[in-house]
């Protein structure tokens, strides 16, 4: 008990000995205490900027100009109130080609297709310059198997100057290179990057493939499409058409430019010609999404129209006949195959005659009721013009 007593008395004697720590500051205190050295932070010196930043800016500020957002424009109509309203369906990159207004993209931006499918082209587009003032264009000139598009823009001729042209089969593995497009609308977006490799081959979705390719690691996305591609000198290299892409992801550091090489040789006859000269056979095809959701077919072109005095009318091809009801009358003949090569859609049959020209004689696998048939078309025969438009007879009803 004494003991007990001592050692309390010893505690009490020890802590009157030791002074009281201070109490912290409220957080409160702490704030309010460095608000008062609130003052903007003096600005480090700036290094100088590399050569290579330096040729970079260089490039973009004179290429700028030459870039252009396109809007592909297409007319849709209310089947209830019939009333036709244009909007966009799809947008992308192009850049100006030379000092005429004319402008290349990409053919798949000025596609429209629902679900997967392909309903057509668009021939009506917008374009937006660099200083954001957005005039009409029209397509004058599209190739299936190259993907690529030509565009008259009716914009002031000065506002537009061409990017100068390179060679693409000079480019080497490790070369620099510039991509400029409008990734997720937003305009003029630069990347950087290499040529991670040299003569690929890429799928159009047209069942061809264009040969020789760029690849580059320069970020490209959703957007970049029908956007150019410079070489360290500014030079047009190549068109940014396609990335490579993981299941739900976007661009995983892998992108394909059609190469200028092929621009080159394409563009020039798109312009002067619209097409890339296949042969006038004579016939007219459902579009594959509409033949599929209006009849249930998945493969094959359904003939629709058949003008007089051409190759498929010489050889009998059948087309489609409705009513005034809309019912079928006389079947159309259905092409599944050509030259021995099965038929999927029209773009792919358009595809397959840009890249091989035919023959003087084409034979098509024909299903005519239950039975496949081959028919053979002359072309060696001159079809002479097309029907004037307002003398040709609508093969179907408004769809």
């Amino acid at each position: 008990m004494i003991r007990a007593t001592l050692l309390a008395l010893t505690t009490l004697a020890l802590s009157a000995q030791t002074p009281a720590k201070p109490v912290p500051p409220t957080e409160e205190a702490t704030i309010e205490r460095f608000r008062a050295h609130a003052k903007p932070r003096k600005v480090a010196p700036a290094a100088p900027l590399s050569a290579e930043e330096r040729n970079t800016i260089r490039r973009f500020r004179e290429t700028k100009a030459s870039v252009v957002f396109v809007s592909a424009i297409a007319a849709m109509r209310d089947l209830r109130t019939m009333d036709e309203t244009k909007i966009p369906t799809a947008r992308g990159t192009g850049f100006v080609w030379d000092e005429w207004g004319h402008v290349v993209t990409n053919h798949h931006i000025i596609t429209v297709e629902e679900g997967g499918k392909r309903l057509g082209d668009v021939t009506e587009v917008e374009v937006t310059l660099s200083d954001g003032k957005t005039y009409k264009g029209r397509v004058i000139g599209s190739s299936f198997a190259y993907d690529i598009a030509v565009l008259q823009v009716f914009a002031p001729l000065g506002a537009m100057p061409p990017i100068p042209l390179g060679r693409s089969r000079t480019l080497q593995v490790g070369q620099s290179v510039i991509a400029i497009g409008n990734p997720f609308g937003l305009d003029h977006s630069l990347s950087r990057g290499v040529v991670s490799a040299k003569d690929r081959e890429i799928d159009t979705g047209y069942n061809t493939r264009i040969l020789n390719a760029i690849q580059t690691d320069a970020a490209v996305n959703p957007g970049n499409s029908g956007g150019p591609l410079l070489d360290s000198g500014g030079r047009l290299v190549g068109m940014n058409t396609a990335i490579m892409a993981t299941k739900g992801e976007g661009s995983v550091g892998v992108g394909f430019a059609i190469p200028v090489d092929t621009l080159n040789e394409i563009v020039p006859r798109l312009i002067a010609r619209e097409r890339l000269e296949p042969p006038r056979m004579g016939f007219h095809v459902l579009p594959s999404a509409a033949a599929q959701q209006k009849f249930g077919l998945t493969r094959g072109l359904l003939v629709i129209g058949v003008d007089p005095g051409t190759p498929a009318s010489e050889a009998g091809l059948r087309p489609l006949e409705l009513d005034e009801k809309g019912a079928v009358k006389t079947p159309g003949d259905i092409l599944l195959g050509y030259q021995g090569r099965v038929l999927e859609n029209e773009g792919q049959f358009m595809a397959m005659l840009e890249v091989e020209p035919p023959a003087d004689e084409v034979v098509f696998d024909v299903l005519r009721g239950d039975q496949v048939i081959k028919v053979m078309l002359n072309l060696k025969k001159k079809a002479g013009a097309p029907p004037r438009e307002k003398d040709r007879k609508p093969a179907l009803p408004p769809l």
